[in-house]
């Protein structure tokens, strides 16, 4: 396979991940990885990272980071975090904090934790001092009274978006620590969606209003 050969070629062949082994002249760029280059790369990236070291696909993602952090708290080990570490990943946030209990189930992550900048923070008390040190807002995201609409609300540009846990949603204190509490709008019969869910759709709600779309893969 050529460097510039484009297309998914995670789907390309039903039951066959990813791309046998270099083809061709090898590259001398230093990104790339001996290892995979001789055996083929399996891992889960987009076609532009194959071949690439581990540590350069980190190094190129903090350079296509967005400014904005997501944040859930984990006092129950919630396991919806997975899916969130990997949507965040998708979406190139700037990074995801687990706010409470150290452990969380990584499967859902897909390996995305892998090229994911990660923080822990004891309490809500620690997510407040990061985002006030870097001048990011709170966007606290429950379906509670006194929360705005996320379809018509503007979202700041540099900002943590801040997740509760399955269930019983956010803290009392991390509502009140909230610039902006925001809520999805719903229309059939459950009260709530799903935490991970619910993190993807304001993730995208970002992007949309923020992102510069050309750079999308």
């Amino acid at each position: 396979m050529s460097e510039d050969e484009a297309g998914a070629t995670e789907w390309a062949v039903p039951g066959l991940v990813g791309v046998g082994p270099w083809a061709g002249p090898r590259p001398s760029d230093p990104r790339y990885d001996p290892d995979l280059l001789d055996q083929g790369d399996r891992r889960n990236v987009v076609d532009a990272y194959r071949y690439w070291r581990r540590e350069a696909v980190v190094a190129d993602l903090a350079t296509r980071a967005h400014p904005f952090h997501v944040a859930i708290e984990n006092f129950g080990h919630d396991h919806n975090i997975g899916t969130v570490v990997r949507t965040a990943n998708a979406f190139a946030a700037a990074a995801v904090h687990i706010v409470g209990r150290r452990r969380w189930n990584r499967r859902g992550a897909m390996v995305t934790d892998r090229y994911q900048s990660l923080h822990h923070h004891e309490s809500v008390s620690g997510l407040l001092a990061f985002a006030r040190d870097r001048g990011l807002a709170i966007v606290a995201v429950d379906n509670t009274e006194g929360s705005r609409r996320l379809e018509a609300a503007e979202l700041p540009r540099d900002c943590v978006l801040l997740f509760g846990q399955e269930g019983p949603g956010l803290t009392p204190a991390a509502r009140a620590a909230a610039d902006l509490l925001v809520s999805i709008a719903q229309f059939g019969s459950t009260r709530s969606i799903n935490a991970g869910v619910a993190a993807g759709i304001t993730m995208h709600t970002w992007i949309r209003q923020h992102a510069d779309l050309t750079r999308a893969w």
